[in-house]
């Protein structure tokens, strides 16, 4: 019907034109048109931004028609952004035209950073949606420093939202809106809200509270809306609540305690605790106290030592109340309540009073970073430290002053070779909280200096190249997919040595003597499947006679393109292995294409 109109409108715009005098032709008769066939020739896509704001210049009607809030706005800012249109409630008010310079100043400030990245990789001018199209199937490159871009922008925006939300009063008791932001910001490129947490949440409730209603039809916390924060004082009612809720997350929905891969990251984030229904205390004992808040039940968190509780109020209100007059609830143990001597049981060591306490949001949120922040430490395949890395901002944001974590943060970078200003910054900060570093302060600051005079005088890349004498022994070149002939897995080469370029104390922890060739072999860069960056010898590798694209992080760091049979290096890896390429085709012709004719006959 819409189509129709719009298709019908624009006929007859031309032909009344053609009828008109020259005075009162186009805009006159323009204006003449019913409202709703209007607004359908606005909205019909043909038209920019620009031009709807030159057409609402024109006269008091077609302003009217283009005004901020109207359907005229919000279709150039669908058309612009469909994927944020989710993000708006159809029943709330919005000002679609600030909306768009909004996005759009956004987007302007976002070129500003890209134009700051290498031209190899970046064009100032906006390329055609075809031309978009192409590249997102194929410029790997390109979506690797967009990626790159992207997580940036928005852990920024993420990590100012935590600390806004650090200097609310200490009753705000949001635990989930904190636990969220730290999932967003360890995954910043996921699609990941409070919104749709809590949704998920809410279902969970709705079950509780079916599950209720058969103990108890008249049950109070069955009469609770959506944003109440009632509390129920009766313990037998409090009682029912919690008797539904185990029933509901450990026997119907199956939730449990990961012992089989506790030390893994993905137990800490609260979007993986709802989707896996698995975690570890602390992330299992913020959703089981945010479903029993929402049912009227007083819990409160319990920073325990080793094992993160909740503990439930026993006592009449107003009392004096000790530690005996709560029990504690084992959210990881599929709600198990117990005593303080189970507690201590539970750890296996006697605990002073103090560590059954209740904590607040911020020491919560600590001990959540804190447990990331061990596991970043632990951190054994991922070489960019990425974990560690945000587990540390993180902690920073909330502790600035730090020493300790300041410290590991500057030996992180150094170490990592990265943001060198940056790591004379944190150690000046250092040095000014507390002058007792001055040893390992002094230290970093040399090196850090050494390192910027070095990236200073370096007046290009190593150039390898395979007709050299001394590379006549590397049989394989970067692109081509591989298979470990010990370990079985897939692999593509990023790059390459004549003899193993690694330390002594590498090449005996590897047994690399043990190897027929020893280190005296080309020992090949290579982008493990499983996300790992390994440093392979040659006598170890084969050809992969099924290659497939290797799912690796930083592929399009080295690759623009995977062809079905290899990958093609971009422009800095080609400058580096510059006769690699010919290789790689005679290596294909002779591999896969004789493969085919095998196959064909």
């Amino acid at each position: 019907m819409a189509a129709a109109a719009v298709d019908s409108a624009m006929e007859v715009v031309p032909a009344l034109a053609e009828e008109a005098a020259p005075e009162v032709a186009g805009l006159s008769c323009l204006v003449n048109l019913p409202g709703e066939v209007l607004e359908y020739i606005l909205c019909c896509g043909s038209l920019t931004a620009a031009d709807i704001g030159r057409v609402s210049s024109t006269c008091r009607r077609l302003r009217e028609l283009c005004q901020s809030s109207g359907k005229v706005w919000k279709e150039q800012f669908r058309v612009r952004w469909p994927s944020l249109m989710k993000h708006y409630s159809p029943t709330d008010y919005v000002n679609w035209l600030e909306e768009y310079k909004v996005r759009q100043k956004a987007g302007l400030e976002a070129r500003k950073i890209v134009a700051s990245f290498s031209k190899r990789f970046f064009s100032e001018h906006v390329l055609p949606s075809s031309e978009l199209h192409y590249l997102l199937r194929k410029a790997l490159t390109w979506k690797y420093y967009a990626k790159k871009i992207l997580y940036y922008l928005r852990q920024q925006k993420i990590l100012n939202n935590l600390k806004a939300f650090l200097q609310q009063p200490d009753d705000y008791e949001s635990y989930l809106e904190g636990a969220v932001y730290i999932d967003q910001y360890c995954n910043p490129l996921s699609d990941i809200s409070l919104k749709d947490i809590q949704a998920q949440i809410d279902s969970i409730v709705e079950l509780v509270c079916k599950t209720l209603r058969g103990i108890n039809s008249r049950h109070p916390s069955l009469a609770f809306k959506a944003g109440e924060s009632s509390m129920i004082m009766e313990i037998e009612l409090q009682s029912q609540v919690l008797d539904a809720m185990n029933y509901v997350l450990y026997d119907q929905l199956k939730f449990k305690g990961n012992r089989m891969d506790y030390y893994n990251a993905l137990n800490l984030y609260m979007h993986q605790v709802l989707i896996r229904r698995t975690g570890i205390p602390i992330s299992m004992s913020l959703l089981y106290l945010t479903i029993a808040r929402q049912l009227g039940v007083p819990l409160e968190p319990v920073n325990f030592p080793s094992h993160f509780l909740l503990r439930w109020c026993q006592g009449a209100e107003g009392a004096t109340l000790d530690i005996f007059d709560y029990i504690y609830i084992d959210a990881f143990g599929k709600g198990k309540q117990l005593t303080v001597k189970e507690c201590e049981y539970l750890i296996g060591q006697h605990v002073t009073a103090a560590l059954y306490g209740v904590v607040n949001v911020k020491k919560v949120l600590q001990r959540m970073v804190g447990n990331l922040l061990s596991l970043g430490k632990r951190e054994g395949i991922d070489q960019s430290y990425q974990l560690l890395r945000d587990s540390l901002d993180l902690y920073l944001a909330m502790y600035p002053d730090q020493v300790q974590l300041l410290l590991l943060q500057a030996r992180l970078y150094f170490h990592l070779g990265i943001w060198p200003e940056k790591v004379l910054d944190i150690l000046q900060h250092i040095q000014t909280l507390d002058p007792g570093q001055h040893g390992a302060v002094g230290y970093l600051v040399q090196h850090t200096l050494e390192h910027i005079e070095r990236k200073k005088e370096e007046v290009g890349v190593e150039v390898k190249l395979r007709s050299d004498e001394k590379h006549r022994d590397v049989c394989y070149s970067i692109g081509l997919i591989m298979k470990h002939k010990r370990y079985g897995y897939n692999c593509v080469i990023y790059g390459w040595d004549p003899t193993c370029m690694m330390g002594h104390e590498w090449i005996r922890n590897m047994n690399v003597h043990s190897l027929p060739h020893g280190h005296h072999q080309p020992f090949y860069n290579v982008l493990v499947e499983d996300g790992s960056c390994r440093y392979a010898a040659q006598e170890n590798l084969e050809y992969n006679v099924e290659p497939q694209e290797i799912s690796h992080p930083d592929v399009g760091r080295y690759f623009s393109e995977f062809t079905g049979t290899h990958y093609i290096p971009n422009a800095e890896l080609e400058i580096r292995y510059p006769e690699d390429l010919e290789f790689v085709y005679e290596t294909v012709q002779n591999i896969y294409s004789a493969k085919k004719e095998n196959i064909d006959e």
